[in-house]
């Protein structure tokens, strides 16, 4: 399933915490994992700005909301639940949901003025989802867009051959060719028989990769086109093929790519512009924000603070 929405978590955090006991927020985190059944590759799915877990992001936010509401206290990297939230639990049923949630805290809130009722109503859900965290995420994200749109608008004006060295500058970026020195000498000196180039699969040169680039700016790449660049890799015995293009790739193109023998990667503009910004080619860092929390485990009483 998908990794759930802060909204989501609240109510199954509060009824974690209905022993009223106190519990790790770790504790909580693995709890709850396991009730939502994430899979292991959820369980380690990291936010947008690769700084924490997504789903433990999303614990933490359900926690704050709680705290916020007066249903749970945080002492030390411990939750435990509220005198409100034991009044909760004397009226409430056996499992809390989201709407009895709601519902039960705005009975609890002080009765609005004519003022506050021309505010308008923020939902849980909202509040949740508009933290600081996701608030920043979002902001990163919209960022990245932009960037990516600008990126594909530069490649899209650059010349062919400035598009055949930005690829190989891309690729050695990610592991391949060895060095922009070897890889240099191998592409753009074929052009044969719909190839551009070749580059090494590996730093050793154990296997070769052979390689088209298609700076089309409009026009879409289809299926004839990966059909000539299949036939040029028949006759080079290669098995293995990169088409990087600064346009897209139709349906047809990419279903003829993915059931033939040959392995053929298909990356269309705007994976190249992702990959650009990856791997830092054709864009410098502007700003670096480091956002930090809280160790719990420095507060507990059995922490190492010796020098």
């Amino acid at each position: 399933m998908a990794i759930p929405q802060a909204k989501a978590i609240a109510p199954s955090l509060f009824n974690y915490a209905r022993d009223g006991q106190e519990h790790s927020l770790r504790d909580a985190i693995e709890v709850l994992s396991e009730k939502f059944d994430l899979s292991e590759d959820e369980q380690k799915e990291s936010t947008s700005s690769g700084g924490e877990k997504l789903f433990d992001n999303r614990v933490r936010r359900a926690r704050d909301y709680l705290k916020n509401a007066g249903l749970l206290e945080d002492k030390r990297g411990l939750v435990k639940i509220t005198e409100l939230g034991m009044e909760i639990l004397s009226t409430a049923p056996s499992e809390i949901d989201i709407n009895f949630l709601k519902e039960f805290l705005e009975d609890k809130r002080p009765k609005k003025t004519k003022k506050d009722a021309e505010k308008p109503k923020q939902d849980l859900g909202e509040v949740l989802d508009n933290s600081p965290q996701k608030l920043i995420d979002c902001g990163y994200q919209k960022i990245r867009k932009d960037l990516e749109i600008e990126l594909l608008k530069k490649i899209k004006e650059c010349s062919a051959k400035f598009f055949e060295n930005l690829v190989v500058h891309l690729l050695v970026r990610m592991g391949y060719g060895g060095s922009i020195q070897d890889a240099g000498k191998a592409i753009g000196t074929t052009g044969d028989g719909g190839i551009d180039g070749t580059i090494k699969e590996d730093k050793l040169g154990l296997d070769i990769v052979y390689i088209q680039a298609k700076r089309w700016a409009e026009k879409t790449i289809g299926e004839p086109e990966i059909r000539d660049f299949v036939g040029a890799l028949h006759g080079k015995k290669a098995k293995k093929g990169v088409f990087i293009t600064a346009s897209k790739f139709t349906t047809k193109a990419r279903n003829y790519a993915s059931s033939i023998e040959y392995k053929i990667v298909l990356i269309d503009g705007q994976q190249l512009a992702e990959f650009m910004i990856d791997h830092n080619v054709g864009v410098s860092t502007v700003s670096t924000y480091e956002i930090k929390k809280i160790d719990s485990d420095y507060f507990t009483d059995g922490a190492n603070l010796s020098p």
